[in-house]
C-alpha cells in the first residue's frame, strides 16, 4: 500500500506562525506535525509516501530527505496552482508507483488514533472503490454530514446544514482505488467531497464509511494545535513518533528552566528555550529559542519561535508571532 499526504495548504487559521512555516511542519510534541502522521504510516507497514505539496514546498524535502530516517520511501510533488482535494490527490499520483493497488490518502491536518488497518482491511472485504474514516460528533451543523446504511455504505453527501440528518462527518482519510484517482480529471480544480464522491454515488459505486471514534482532532486553528501537543505529551494519543518521558511535559535537552518556574499540563519546550524564575508555562507549545521572563504566564498559548515574554506578563489563549517582544 502507499499513501498520499496532502499537506499543501497555507494554514491561514494558523497565522502569523504558518506566515513562515506550512502548518504540517509547526512543531508537535518535539517534531514537526506531519512527522507523527508519517510515523504510523510506517507502523502500520506503509513504505512510500507521496507528500502533496505547495506552500513553502521546499520545507518538507529539505527537513525529512529521502524518508529513510522514519522507515519509508517518501515522494515530493508540488502543486503549482491550487487544485482542490482531488486535483492535488491526482497531481500527486504522478509520484506513485504503478500497479493496481488501492492508496490511502489522509488530509495533512488531522491527528487520529484510529484504526487505518481495519480501514484499509474493510476496503478490501467490500468490494468498496472508495472508503472513508468516518467519526460522529456531538454537533454536525458546522461539517458536512455522511450518512451511511446499517452495512456501512454511504448513502449521501451533504453540505452544512442547520439541521444534520446525521452526527457523522467526514474524517479526512481515504482508501481510494487507483480507477477513481485515474478517473479524476489532471489540471483541473475537483474536490473529491464535493464532486469525486458524489459523483461515485450517483453512479452506483460502493462508496463505504468506517465509523471509527477513537481519537480524532482537526488541527487546523491555535486552540486545535496547541491541544494536539498537549494530548501526545500526556498520553491522551499515542504516536509512534513521541517516546513518553514519565512526566507530562517535554523539555528539549538545550532548553533551561530556572527552578523556581513552574512547567506543566503537557508543555512542550523547544530547543534553547529559556523560561525564567517564578514563570508559570502551562499546556504550551512553545517554539525553539524563545525567552519567557521572569514571573511570566503563558497558559494554552502557541509561542513563536525567537519570541520574548517579557516579566510578568501573562499570556493565555494566545499566539505569539516568531520574534515578537512582549512586555
Amino acid at each position: 500500500m502507499q499513501a498520499i499526504l496532502l499537506v499543501g495548504g497555507q494554514g491561514t487559521r494558523l497565522r502569523p506562525l504558518t506566515l513562515t512555516t506550512p502548518k504540517p511542519m509547526l512543531p508537535v510534541a518535539g517534531v514537526p506535525f506531519v512527522t507523527h502522521q508519517l510515523a504510523r504510516l510506517a507502523a502500520a507497514g506503509f513504505d512510500h509516501v507521496v507528500l502533496a505539496t505547495s506552500y513553502r514546498a521546499e520545507v518538507f524535502a529539505a527537513h525529512f530527505g529521502d524518508g529513510a530516517s522514519l522507515g519509508l520511501r517518501l515522494s515530493y510533488v508540488v502543486e503549482t496552482e491550487p487544485l482542490g482535494t482531488g486535483g492535488a490527490i491526482r497531481n500527486a499520483a504522478a509520484a506513485l508507483d504503478g500497479g493496481d493497488d488501492p492508496v490511502v490518502v489522509q488530509n495533512g491536518d488531522v491527528l487520529s488514533g484510529h484504526d487505518l488497518a481495519a480501514q484499509v482491511a474493510t476496503h478490501e472485504s467490500t468490494g468498496a472503490v472508495a472508503t472513508l474514516h468516518l467519526v460522529t460528533v456531538e454537533d454536525a451543523r458546522a461539517y458536512g454530514c455522511v450518512p451511511t446504511d446499517a452495512a456501512g455504505r454511504v448513502l449521501a453527501f451533504h453540505e452544512k446544514m442547520p439541521n444534520p440528518v446525521s452526527r457523522q462527518i467526514n474524517a479526512g482519510c481515504y482508501v481510494l482505488d487507483r480507477a477513481v484517482v485515474d478517473a479524476i480529471p489532471a489540471g483541473t480544480v475537483v474536490s473529491v467531497e464535493r464532486e469525486t464522491f458524489p459523483a461515485l454515488l450517483a453512479g452506483g459505486a460502493p462508496v463505504v464509511g468506517v465509523v471509527d471514534d477513537s481519537y480524532w482532532l482537526d488541527v487546523g486553528t491555535p486552540a486545535a494545535y496547541v491541544q494536539a501537543g498537549v494530548d501526545i505529551v500526556t498520553g491522551v494519543v499515542a504516536s509512534p513518533a513521541y517516546r513518553p518521558n514519565g512526566t507530562d511535559v517535554l523539555v528539549d535537552p538545550t532548553a533551561t528552566v530556572d527552578p523556581s518556574a513552574s512547567v506543566v499540563g503537557g508543555t512542550a519546550l523547544g530547543p534553547g528555550v529559556e523560561v525564567g524564575a517564578g514563570a508559570v508555562v502551562a499546556a504550551s507549545v512553545v517554539q525553539h529559542g524563545v525567552r519567557i521572563g521572569a514571573g511570566a504566564v503563558v497558559t494554552r498559548s502557541a509561542i513563536g519561535a525567537g519570541a520574548v515574554v517579557g516579566p510578568g506578563c501573562v499570556l493565555a489563549d494566545a499566539v505569539v508571532a516568531d520574534g515578537a517582544s512582549l512586555g
